[in-house]
């Protein structure tokens, strides 16, 4: 690969986080910390959410209704707030406000996304396609947040609701291999690269 070749790749590193390893922590309880927190549980319905804010929208109340898992703390940012967290959203309306908790955040090494501000975040939120236990992370760098989400309406409308039992016919198949890891990638990639997507099967 030329070195003028990494100027078009994504260098961004897609994970996916079990939200029961980690807590998180929403500042701002307007537009965009509801917008943020409808994320995390659509994805995430079990992520321990904490909020803390002076104003807080009715939806995330609503929310708050249906999910104990998420916490309110209806006051003033402190930086006793960190404590105890791994990830935080920053979403006030304040922009010298969010530069101040962020780098109070970044003091205690706690990975920080601010809201629409992408050169102050360590993570951005792309857009998911979820079918069962079937989850397609969806990132353009940046470039336009648009075709992200075209481009999941599409991948959504073309995968069949059957995806999940195919994979659950292929994890029984996978634990029912009593052959070694190597042999087990072989025999699964043999039967997968026949399946056929479509608007009736797989």
């Amino acid at each position: 690969m030329k070195m003028t070749d990494k100027i078009n790749i994504n260098p961004l590193l897609p994970i996916f986080i079990n939200p029961l390893k980690v807590k998180y922590l929403i500042i701002g309880g307007g537009k965009a910390g509801t917008e943020k927190l409808f994320f995390l549980l659509k994805n995430s319905p079990d992520a321990n959410i904490t909020i803390v804010s002076l104003e807080v929208s009715l939806k995330i109340y609503e929310l708050s209704n249906k999910h104990s898992n998420v916490k309110i703390q209806n006051k003033k940012f402190d930086r006793s707030d960190l404590i105890d967290k791994d990830i935080v959203i920053i979403a006030t309306n304040h922009s010298d406000l969010n530069r101040e908790i962020r780098l109070e955040a970044k003091q205690m090494r706690l990975l920080v996304n601010v809201v629409d501000k992408p050169l102050l975040s360590d993570f951005y939120f792309g857009s998911v396609v979820t079918k069962g236990n079937l989850k397609v992370g969806i990132s353009t760098n940046g470039k336009s947040p648009t075709f992200s989400k075209r481009f999941r309406e599409i991948l959504e409308s073309i995968l069949p609701d059957e995806v999940e039992s195919v994979l659950d016919n292929l994890n029984k198949l996978r634990n029912s291999l009593k052959s070694d890891f190597t042999v087990k990638v072989r025999e699964l990639n043999k039967i997968t690269s026949n399946l056929i997507i479509d608007n009736e099967r797989i």
